[in-house]
């Protein structure tokens, strides 16, 4: 009797009936497929820059350079980009992890990433409520207080920081990690699904959001109210970034590529469009039919209505179409700064909620917030995030330059004893 390793060893013999029958049966391919190159995805890395670059100008108030992000054009903005690169690099990342080293090293490896985003938020959490404290004593100015929502905390400091860790209570501009924090916590689950089915995964994802819907479910909020981005909802988001890492991209290729897809795109983006302009426009309302109107309206960013995740899809297929993963700009060193801060989201995140309230408070305080301040305001604040991306880019390229060289040295000097 023969093995399967004999089998496989040796080629099937003219006459050996079982090698023939075992070279017959096809290899079964892995359920989910991560790409076989090393190399890192740039046009991720830019689009999340980018988005961090929006979300800190869309936190400025009365800001003329929000005419310039795109959420005045369509029904989503640049949270739904930065929550579906999250989704799409942490399974990339984690799900090669999995695959590699087993479900128990994978787990690990991303609660310890949960653990350090919990850290930067209340290290973010606590750096800005002293500075907005230190603004509204300082400037005898409770208003600043107020706008960002931290009066609860000046009342019962001791009761608001409890909530506070446990993410039920959070200043203005400070609702984004939180919701990156919980579903970083359901990532195992997510990619061990999809390990076992993908499809199965992405269904059951859309389930648990139109369950959201039909019952109302949420997260309470402290003292009142609920979380300003639905879990429950935004999860949709997050899934269908990791399952387009694990090979979902991958398989819809052939229908990105189809020039009828793209036609539905731009016609549902210019539909969006159009929308929007009735909204800054008010003479334009009456193209609006009240039926599509009672249909639509409202278009919550809560609950990650369905027309700004369908929007946010359509955009992603056209940018896909149109902005090849080759394409040289990439390479460009126009471009490296905001793809440097895509690569560093995290410290850029906390860094650009400081700088938006900053912004806000010079906005207010001097000159009266006239566009050409507004404009300054704007490009300082891109400028010391970039600044910012490029000197952690330099500390670590050279802190692995030094351990590099250092474990060079010891290897030498190993192979240097072995041979004494």
């Amino acid at each position: 009797m023969t093995s399967m390793a004999d089998r496989v060893a040796r080629p099937p013999l003219a006459d050996d009936a079982d090698a023939r029958a075992a070279a017959a049966v096809p290899v079964a391919l892995p359920v989910i497929l991560l790409p076989a190159g090393a190399e890192r995805e740039l046009r991720l890395d830019l689009f999340r820059g980018l988005a961090l670059w929006l979300i800190f100008i869309d936190h400025l108030p009365n800001n003329i350079l929000t005419w310039f992000t795109f959420r005045n054009y369509g029904f989503s903005d640049a949270t739904e980009i930065f929550i579906f690169i999250s989704g799409y690099t942490a399974a990339f990342v984690y799900g090669r992890a999995m695959l590699e080293a087993g479900f128990v090293i994978a787990t690990a490896r991303i609660l310890r990433r949960v653990w350090q985003i919990y850290v930067a938020h209340v290290f973010l959490f606590t750096i800005f409520l002293a500075e907005i404290s230190y603004v509204a004593s300082r400037f005898e100015n409770p208003l600043y207080a107020e706008e960002m929502g931290i009066m609860d905390f000046l009342k019962q400091p001791d009761v608001t920081i409890v909530q506070a860790l446990l993410l039920r209570f959070r200043p203005a501009n400070m609702d984004v990690l939180p919701l990156y924090i919980v579903l970083m916590l359901f990532l195992p689950l997510i990619i061990w699904l999809m390990k076992w089915r993908p499809d199965v995964t992405l269904a059951l994802s859309v389930l648990l959001y139109a369950l959201a819907w039909q019952f109302d479910l949420y997260l309470s909020a402290y003292p009142n109210g609920f979380w300003a981005f639905n879990p429950f909802a935004w999860q949709l988001l997050f899934v269908f970034g990791a399952w387009c890492a694990l090979g979902g991209a991958r398989r819809m290729s052939r229908v990105l590529s189809s020039p009828v897809t793209l036609w539905i795109c731009f016609a549902y983006l210019l539909f969006a469009f159009c929308v929007t302009l009735t909204w800054h426009l008010p003479q334009l309302k009456f193209l609006m039919p009240k039926l599509i109107e009672q249909w639509m309206y409202p278009i919550t960013k809560t609950d990650m209505d369905v027309l700004r995740f369908a929007h946010f899809l359509a955009l992603a297929a056209v940018t896909v179409r149109l902005l090849p993963k080759d394409w040289p700009g990439l390479k460009s060193r126009w471009l490296r700064p905001v793809i440097l801060c895509g690569q560093h989201s995290l410290e850029i995140f906390c860094l650009g909620v400081f700088l938006a309230f900053a912004g806000h408070f010079v906005l207010a305080e001097f000159s009266g917030g006239g566009p050409v301040l507004q404009l300054v305001v704007s490009l300082a604040g891109i400028l010391i995030m970039s600044g910012m991306a490029w000197i952690i880019s330099w500390y670590k390229h050279s802190a692995d330059k030094s351990a590099s060289r250092k474990k060079g040295a010891v290897g030498n000097a190993d192979m240097a004893g072995g041979g004494s």
